[in-house]
């Protein structure tokens, strides 16, 4: 059942983190909307602030579930290092797929190999 709470909490932070990144890059291609690039700076706010509401809607159960003080599998720390790494995968893939003017250099794979080396890390007993 620990696994099972770990892999939930797991699924949901990946929910959580694709609605946040949305909401955090998302409406940097509302220029390419017809109605949407003209909005005024607090609408694009409204809009992203909406989007993000649903981050909530998962990333605080996966806490709870994966927390080890509401039963789950991880410790803080490990929480936070999942939900980093979770972040960092989402982004590449949201700016791969949707920003086809960006690139992910060497640089961009070799900081995101020592993040999963953190993962080990913290994870070492």
């Amino acid at each position: 059942m620990d696994k099972m709470k770990g892999l939930y909490a797991i699924a949901l932070l990946i929910t959580s983190n694709a609605f946040m990144t949305m909401a955090w890059y998302g409406h940097l291609k509302f220029k390419d909307i017809k109605g949407f690039s003209a909005l005024p700076l607090v609408a694009v706010i409204l809009i992203s602030w909406g989007i993000a509401l649903f981050e909530y809607f998962f990333q605080v159960p996966a806490n709870r579930l994966g927390y080890k003080e509401y039963g789950g599998p991880f410790s803080l720390v490990e929480l936070k290092v999942i939900q980093e790494v979770i972040t960092l995968t989402v982004f590449v893939i949201f700016s791969l797929l949707l920003f086809k003017n960006e690139t992910f250099r060497i640089n961009h794979l070799i900081g995101f190999i020592f993040l999963v080396l953190a993962v080990y890390f913290i994870f070492k007993k």
